[in-house]
């Protein structure tokens, strides 16, 4: 979470969640909060770590799955309304940044309940919760803003935004210490989010109300170089904060595959 908040990102922000639907260029937004293409341009990206349109991409792909939980449009109709011209280029940049297809997506609400209530049920099973510091590559402590009862599912991600698979990545319950281990050397961001017990399947599925945080400042790891412990914590949904587009049920599926097969 960014505490230095500037007006003029946040104003642009707002226009463009109210504008998400329509064509929207660069000399719009700029002339909206009162600067110059270029200059709107770096300081946007400055404060929110990712390029302009690379955040206005990731909220209509958010936009998507929502028109996919809450209308009949089909898939070709919702990838117009998205800006997309090819059904071909939807399908595989949403698949991409979700995880999985937009018809597949579409077919996940008792799929999420289920995965989260089968979580539940391994009780203190808690795989990688409890491992020494000496096999972790990033470990740490992981605390909420707010009392919350769940599980948190913490990734490292090639970008400072959490879309696609992450490269590496646990599922913890909280409050609790968590590690990543085998992690190659490169540069990642950490990103998190929560979900609680008895969430209901379109919270877990747009993900839009859940606790979560995201390092946007990168953590490098080197053969040579040990991480200090961490201390993540999660914070309640941010104007700043984009849109978390992977999805959870994928997430938590994977996770219960890889515990099953220890």
């Amino acid at each position: 979470m960014n505490s230095d908040k500037l007006p003029e990102v946040e104003a642009s922000l707002h226009y463009i969640q109210d504008h998400i639907f329509d064509p929207l260029s660069l000399e719009e937004i700029a002339h909206e909060v009162g600067y110059s293409p270029y200059h709107f341009t770096r300081i946007f990206k400055a404060h929110m770590g990712i390029p302009l349109f690379y955040y206005v991409s990731s909220l209509r792909l958010q936009k998507a799955k929502d028109l996919l939980l809450h209308t009949e449009l089909t898939i070709r109709d919702i990838a117009l309304e998205v800006g997309y011209q090819s059904l071909g280029t939807f399908t595989t940049r949403f698949t991409q940044k979700v995880g999985i297809s937009p018809a597949a997506f579409r077919q996940t609400a008792e799929e999420a309940v289920k995965a989260l209530e089968t979580i539940k049920r391994l009780g203190e099973k808690r795989p990688g919760n409890g491992s020494s510091s000496n096999q972790c590559s990033i470990f740490g402590t992981i605390e909420a803003q707010i009392p919350n009862e769940g599980i948190v599912l913490i990734g490292l991600f090639p970008k400072p935004i959490p879309e696609g698979i992450p490269l590496y990545g646990t599922l913890v319950r909280l409050p609790d210490r968590f590690c990543i281990s085998g992690v190659r050397p490169g540069v990642y961001y950490l990103m998190a989010t929560s979900v609680s017990w008895g969430m209901q399947a379109e919270s877990i599925l747009l993900n839009q109300k859940t606790l979560r945080t995201r390092n946007r400042q990168p953590l490098e790891i080197c053969p040579d170089k040990e991480i200090a412990p961490l201390k993540v914590k999660l914070h309640l949904p941010q104007l700043d904060d984009p849109p978390i587009l992977v999805s959870l049920p994928f997430l938590m599926n994977r996770f219960l595959r890889q515990n099953n097969q220890k």
